[in-house]
C-alpha cells in the first residue's frame, strides 16, 4: 500500500511533468536548430553546363557560389570543342545546397596516347584487330619481299617506323609493312 501512496504523490507527478516537459523542449531545439544549420527548403538551381567552354562554366559555378571538380576525360570528341563539358554530376536544372561540388567531365585537347603493341611478325588480320580494339586506324598496306605472306613487319606512323611500346594518339593512322611470301 506505502508503494501505491508514493505513485499517487504530488512531487512524483510533478517530476514526470517536469522531465517530460524538459524532452520536449530539448527536442524543440534541436530540431529547430539542425534546419537553421541545414538551411532546410533553400536550394540552387544547377545551371545546365553542357557544351560550354570549362572557363566560363568556373564562372558560372562561381557565380551560383557552387563548388566543383574537374574530371579528366579518356575520351576525344573531335565534334565538341576543346575544353567543353562534356556532362556534369549532378545534372543541368536539379536542386542542390549551396557549396555543393558539381563534377565536371571535359573534353581533353586532342586524344590520349596509347603504346603502340607488339604486333611485329603477327598476321595481318590479328594486327588490324588489335590495332581496332586499342582506338587505331590502319590507313595504308606495303609489302616488301619477305617469307612470312601478310607477316607484319614494322609499322609506321607519319611515315616514320615506331616501335613496340612507344606511345601515340589513339585514333591515329598508321601503315603496316608487310611480307608478300617471296624470298
Amino acid at each position: 500500500m506505502k508503494i501505491l501512496n508514493h505513485f499517487k504523490s504530488k512531487l512524483l507527478i510533478k517530476h514526470i511533468i517536469l522531465m517530460l516537459s524538459t524532452i520536449f523542449i530539448v527536442f524543440f531545439l534541436v530540431y529547430n536548430s539542425l534546419k537553421i544549420y541545414t538551411k532546410h527548403n533553400t536550394y540552387i538551381e544547377v545551371p545546365d553546363l553542357s557544351g560550354m567552354k570549362l572557363d566560363r562554366a568556373i564562372s558560372v559555378l562561381d557565380d551560383n557560389k557552387l563548388k566543383y571538380e574537374v574530371l579528366d576525360s579518356s575520351k576525344f570528341f573531335i565534334e565538341i570543342p576543346n575544353y567543353s563539358i562534356i556532362s556534369q554530376i549532378p545534372k543541368g536544372l536539379e536542386l542542390v545546397k549551396k557549396n555543393r561540388k558539381i563534377y565536371l567531365n571535359v573534353n581533353p585537347q586532342n586524344f590520349q596516347k596509347v603504346s603502340l603493341p607488339n604486333i611485329i611478325q603477327i598476321t595481318k588480320r590479328n594486327a588490324e584487330s588489335i590495332l581496332t580494339a586499342l582506338g587505331f586506324q590502319v590507313r595504308d598496306y606495303s609489302y616488301i619481299n619477305d617469307i612470312g605472306k601478310d607477316m607484319v613487319l614494322d609499322v609506321l606512323f607519319q611515315g616514320e617506323k615506331i616501335l613496340p611500346g612507344q606511345k601515340i594518339p589513339m585514333n591515329s593512322e598508321l601503315d603496316l609493312i608487310l611480307g608478300n611470301g617471296k624470298r
